[in-house]
């Protein structure tokens, strides 16, 4: 059994994260592709202009709804105290036994400080590390031994990003297309990303002028 992690904070999950997704499936022909929001972002969990981990949660689940090799975890969500990698690699392969190999999605910014991250010797010899990269992306702050026990994939080049979402949704501008439309709905139905007091229409806030309806 071929299992793939990809982590993120999916805050909201966008068209960027699905494409990266799809294109590393069939690059690797994974059996398993599993998406895993982190429990925290690392940023205030007042902000009013974050999602809480269970609308993060819902909404990936949303997006990857009927594909037949994307699974969602709960593991982060869901357990108890800080969460680490290590730990939810230990999980998934006590889970699935001896016969599983388990490949870890991470963006290339992620090698550069991966020597902080808890028992990362281990967690590198527990897993195969694929890092999303895109052309010309400068790696010479990596650790070099961290670089060469991990494997560089080159994706389509996305121009979206989460934090222009959240911005859009917040100015009450359009984000279709940038997101699935079940993702767009779910935003405007729990008024996600608006400032706490804001007297924008929740619907405008979600799609602007584009919204769908």
């Amino acid at each position: 059994m071929r299992l793939a992690i990809y982590g993120g904070t999916f805050d909201p999950i966008h068209y960027g994260h699905l494409i990266c997704a799809e294109e590393a499936l069939e690059a690797y022909q994974f059996d398993e592709f599993w998406f895993l929001p982190a429990a925290r972002p690392p940023h205030k969990l007042d902000d009013p202009n974050r999602a809480s981990p269970e609308h993060r949660y819902e909404m990936t689940r949303l997006a990857i709804e009927g594909h037949p090799a994307f699974r969602i975890s709960r593991s982060e969500i869901d357990r108890q105290g800080r969460s680490y990698a290590i730990d939810t690699a230990r999980e998934f392969l006590n889970a699935y036994g001896n016969n599983a190999t388990l490949s870890w999605i991470v963006g290339a910014d992620s090698l550069i400080e991966f020597e902080i991250w808890r028992d990362h010797d281990a967690l590198l010899d527990l897993c195969r590390f694929i890092a999303v990269t895109r052309p010309n992306y400068d790696l010479s702050r990596a650790p070099k031994r961290v670089l060469e026990k991990t494997e560089l994939f080159e994706m389509t080049a996305v121009d979206l990003s989460a934090t222009d979402i959240r911005r859009r949704v917040r100015e009450g501008r359009s984000i279709r297309y940038r997101t699935p439309a079940v993702v767009e709905e779910y935003i405007r139905q729990n008024r996600l990303y608006v400032r706490s007091g804001a007297h924008h229409n929740a619907r405008d806030n979600a799609g602007g002028q584009g919204g769908s309806s």
